[in-house]
């Protein structure tokens, strides 16, 4: 049994003794709102049966709801926002009831036992309210604000019994105001159940987080559109992105990595959609480990001290920009070719030109992972691999 199972079981546990109780100090004491009250908690018994029936049909899916049937747990919620209205519409009844908390008899065993029923539906309340929050469950959050409804026209009775006894009738005035308390909780409850029934966006911050989580992945290039929906207590999220990969079979396996760090960072998301599509590059960056001299190329790669960048424009074969970078890995003791492998593809990188051959190791597989085109030469020197690339003769596929 999961935990939202387990918690909707405890509610309606804790209502029918609720329901026992309070009719049990109405037979006591003689007071009509007792019954009521009494009668208010069996419809809490109700809701919480059909919240734990809602959150065992929400897990169902069919060739009809192949996505299955999660908005049930949000239908149920706007049921239950409609059972708020009611208890409050209960409250501003027996409160103006001419019958209310007349002629009543063992007040102090009244008082007692109506301040026990508020100290468990507020412990309840609370636990429920957290447990609800922790699983992302719509349904177990609303009956807790349901519950919290109890304590508080427990407190209008409450202050009924007391203000009776002193022989001042406040309890009209308390009783407005905890409608106007339970109006609210209902109202929230009502539009956020209506906002996922009619398909509205999840909430921003977690839109953010989706596309922090995307452009993290270096090889990403651009998030082009980012869509979330709810649906229950899970999240549905489609990406279109732009990638600086040819390869399908890369694009495809980076799609993948993603759609595993988003369901392991945000909680509850069901299903993920992402549409990759290459970008085409105007310019091209090449990039060359080149000695202590700066002239010539090296014949190692993750140790060297410097790398040559060259920025070419694919049409004309034009070079744009050249320039010179310190290897900030070359004194690494340990991985120092996966480490440089890295920093060139936070760089730009898309054609690394070696005299190395870089097959079967470390910075190999990591280049070839970006989509990045390793060609090897036997080129010595940054002048021979410049003109090498005016003449078409390097250029990448």
């Amino acid at each position: 049994m999961e935990t939202s199972e387990k918690v909707a079981l405890f509610s309606i546990l804790v209502n029918v003794f609720l329901v026992i109780f309070k009719y049990v100090l109405a037979k006591i004491s003689g007071s009509l709102a007792l019954v009521a009250d009494a009668v208010h908690s069996l419809s809490d018994v109700i809701s919480s049966g059909a919240i734990l029936i809602g959150i065992k049909i929400s897990k169902r899916r069919s060739s009809s709801f192949p996505y299955g049937l999660y908005k049930v747990e949000n239908l149920i919620s706007l049921v239950v926002a409609f059972l708020i209205l009611g208890a409050g519409f209960e409250i501003v009844k027996q409160t103006f009831s001419k019958g209310g908390v007349t002629y009543l008899r063992q007040i102090p065993i009244a008082i007692i036992g109506v301040c026990v029923t508020i100290i468990i539906t507020y412990l309840f309340s609370r636990y429920e309210y957290k447990k609800g929050k922790q699983i992302g469950s719509p349904s177990i959050i609303a009956d807790a604000q349901h519950i919290k409804t109890d304590m508080l026209s427990s407190l209008a009775i409450l202050i009924g019994l007391f203000t009776e006894s002193l022989g001042i009738g406040l309890d009209k005035f308390v009783a407005l105001i905890i409608v106007l308390f339970i109006g609210k909780v209902a109202l929230e409850i009502l539009i956020d159940s209506i906002k996922v029934l009619l398909e509205a966006s999840v909430d921003f911050a977690t839109l953010d987080k989706v596309k922090s989580i995307a452009l993290s992945e270096p090889r990403v290039a651009e998030i082009k559109n980012i869509l979330g929906r709810s649906s229950g207590k899970y999240k549905f999220i489609e990406l279109v992105i732009a990638l600086k990969v040819h390869d399908l079979k890369t694009a495809h396996s980076i799609s993948e990595q993603i759609e595993q760090k988003i369901k392991q960072q945000i909680p509850h998301v069901d299903h993920i959609l992402i549409h990759y599509e290459p970008i085409s590059k105007d310019v091209l960056i090449y990039t060359v480990p080149i000695d202590e001299n700066q002239i010539d190329i090296s014949d190692h790669f993750g140790d060297v001290p410097y790398f040559y960048f060259i920025t070419l424009r694919k049409k004309d074969n034009r070079i744009l920009e050249e320039k010179i970078i310190s290897n900030p890995y070359a004194q690494e003791k340990k991985g120092r070719g996966i480490k440089v492998s890295e920093w060139l593809i936070k760089n730009g990188v898309d054609v690394v030109i070696t005299r190395q051959r870089l097959e079967g190791r470390g910075p190999f597989y990591v280049l070839s992972d970006a989509d990045i085109e390793i060609i090897p030469t036997q080129y010595k020197t940054i002048k021979e691999i410049k003109q090498a690339l005016a003449k078409g003769s390097l250029e990448a596929e």
